[in-house]
């Protein structure tokens, strides 16, 4: 493809991105300004909101393409203002902000039905990164595959079940509902069951490789990933540990 195309091929992205309308409700007016301004610097559209029964009267009537919702804030919580929104928006994709080493929060959140979490403080590029993930997952749920795209296809691996294209997981067939990035991870073990995945490698997997992320984190996920699983089977051990070398899929 010439520079031109190429060109041509960014700018058309990046009015696709352009289009995505973005509400983010924070009590931190520091945030909001930070975040609003970065986000409209990418091209979206931000309604922004300190309170959060401001923000639930006016997405009410006019639910925006993504929601980012600070879960601690005063009158009503982030846990609250999701569920009222999710009335009259069912789909409605939504990132949380968690306060740091609050797992409790996390798992509140992703119960919930987020579709994932950032802790603070957090990199601008890793938020960057989150919203576009989570937009791609929507809009591919809804959208026609375009001509000549390749499919991305299915891995099933005994009883369980991916589906890349519109992000779904099912295990004996029940549904297991996953964040982007728990997902990238179930994805890289799945490949290749029986060889083990390093920690850096399921890093690679599932954030760009200029976001550095510890080895905890990285654990946590494997220790949310199976919690979820063991909601709908009990026996649940597909994803062993092997200490100090990383995890694997079984066999």
């Amino acid at each position: 493809m010439t520079v031109l195309g190429l060109y041509w091929l960014g700018t058309e992205n990046a009015m696709k991105d352009e289009m995505a309308n973005i509400a983010l409700v924070d009590d931190d007016k520091n945030i909001l300004a930070s975040v609003t301004m970065l986000l409209e610097q990418e091209g979206y559209h931000v309604k922004s909101f300190s309170d959060p029964t401001a923000a639930l009267t006016a997405l009410t009537g006019a639910p925006p393409d993504l929601a980012i919702l600070d879960i601690k804030m005063p009158r009503m919580d982030g846990l609250e203002l999701l569920r009222r929104l999710r009335q009259s928006a069912a789909d409605l994709p939504v990132i949380f902000l968690t306060s740091k080493d609050e797992e409790i929060d996390e798992l509140m959140g992703l119960n919930a039905g987020a579709d994932d979490y950032i802790r603070k403080p957090f990199s601008q590029r890793l938020l960057l990164e989150r919203v576009r993930a989570v937009l791609r997952r929507a809009e591919g749920k809804n959208a026609p595959a375009e001509p000549g795209e390749q499919k991305k296809e299915a891995l099933v691996r005994g009883k369980l079940a991916l589906d890349p294209q519109r992000h779904e997981c099912t295990w004996e067939g029940k549904p297991v509902r996953l964040t982007v990035t728990e997902f990238l991870i179930l994805q890289a073990l799945a490949q290749r069951p029986g060889f083990v995945k390093s920690r850096d490698s399921l890093m690679d997997a599932a954030y760009d490789d200029q976001v550095y992320v510890d080895d905890r984190t990285i654990d946590s996920h494997i220790k949310r990933l199976r919690k979820k699983f063991k909601v709908v089977a009990d026996d649940f051990d597909a994803i062993e540990t092997l200490y100090g070398v990383g995890y694997r899929y079984k066999e």
